[in-house]
């Protein structure tokens, strides 16, 4: 059997909550957020090769509003690996049409991971145990197995996994059943699922043979599976719009989950730049050249380094400079950055701002 990842990066995504520095010409994941020289989706293939594969075995996925990017930014991956999806469709479509290509070059047996392009892994040795893990539980077992992160705090903006029966230890790790998905919970509910220590963040990262996952989704999802093994990707825009997690793994019954502690965070939003960089030392998160006379707690960004910001008694607040948009919110309200984009987008003046 086959022990070989194929790892696939799950490039769709439009990163609203980053806007303005997140565009359509420019998204998310080609956006560095770490102070580093690499963009979010050049760092998530750095580490996937480093598993000890090759750019052979490395998979994009992305929209054709961004495949030209991502030709820039992973120039060594092979043309045929780079699958063009001609709408999103979300993760579930996204996750049957490359499981289909993967099996049909290489066979039913062949071991895939499923990784966003938005995370960020401090540990990249613990990373790479864990997916060794992983790969050896969906080698020996009809497994769909996903990457349960230990809590840190109760957060109510993460989907939570509680996890069952212990099935054995894989690579030195524990793996379990899942019992349950919970959709992003209430303060009060994340506490509680904190003191029981059977909870992980849903972290959207799954690995499973493509054979086990192809035939859960005829199980669970077939309107989905049966047209793209119908017609192929042309379907695409006809196909419905469902999460991998609810057209697949709040139904499948070989769900099974690796609590796992590498240090990560999915990137959501701005407030994902002060856990990343805030120190005690400091009392904002400055990006940009910054004048300021009692500010703190402020995460403060302009992509013009000639471009100064001058701040005066403010607390607890996004400030983010980017070409013609200035953005100011409270750090609290960032999740509502999709509602501003929705009423730019109502308006022909500012259409050429998205």
């Amino acid at each position: 059997m086959n022990t070989l990842l194929f790892p696939v990066i799950l490039a769709g995504g439009k990163g609203e909550r980053f806007w303005p520095l997140s565009r359509k010409d420019r998204p998310k994941q080609f956006l560095s957020l770490d102070g580093s020289s690499r963009s979010l989706l050049q760092a998530t293939a750095d580490r996937l090769l480093a598993l000890g594969g090759s750019w052979n075995t490395l998979w994009v996925i992305t929209s054709s509003q961004i495949a030209e990017g991502v030709r820039q930014q992973l120039p060594d991956l092979p043309v045929e690996n780079l699958l063009i999806e001609s709408e999103g469709r979300d993760t579930a479509a996204a996750v049957a049409w490359t499981s289909l290509e993967i099996k049909r070059r290489y066979g039913e047996d062949a071991v895939i991971g499923f990784f966003p392009a938005d995370h960020w892994i401090a540990d990249q040795e613990a990373f790479a145990h864990t997916l060794r893990a992983a790969t050896q539980l969906a080698t020996s077992t009809a497994a769909i197995v996903t990457l349960g992160i230990k809590p840190t705090f109760p957060s109510t903006g993460y989907g939570y996994i509680e996890q069952g029966e212990k099935i054995g230890s894989f690579n030195e790790l524990p793996a379990y059943h899942v019992n349950r998905f919970t959709e992003k919970p209430n303060r009060e509910t994340a506490e509680t699922f904190l003191s029981t220590g059977r909870f992980s963040w849903n972290s959207g990262m799954f690995v499973f043979r493509a054979g086990v996952v192809l035939k859960e989704l005829h199980t669970h999802a077939p309107e989905i599976i049966e047209p793209l093994e119908q017609h192929g990707p042309d379907i695409y825009p006809q196909l419905p719009k469902k999460s991998i997690d609810y057209a697949l793994m709040e139904k499948t019954t070989l769900a099974y989950v690796l609590p796992v502690d590498f240090g990560w965070d999915d990137l959501g939003d701005w407030n994902a730049i002060e856990r990343l960089l805030k120190t005690e030392e400091t009392p904002n998160v400055e990006l940009a050249t910054h004048v300021g006379l009692d500010t703190q707690g402020a995460i403060i960004y302009a992509s013009n380094p000639e471009d100064v910001v001058v701040t005066i008694g403010l607390e607890d607040v996004v400030i983010v400079r980017d070409r013609n948009v200035t953005l100011i919110v409270k750090k609290e309200r960032t999740q509502e950055i999709k509602q501003i984009l929705k009423i730019l987008q109502s308006d022909s003046r500012f259409t050429n701002l998205l």
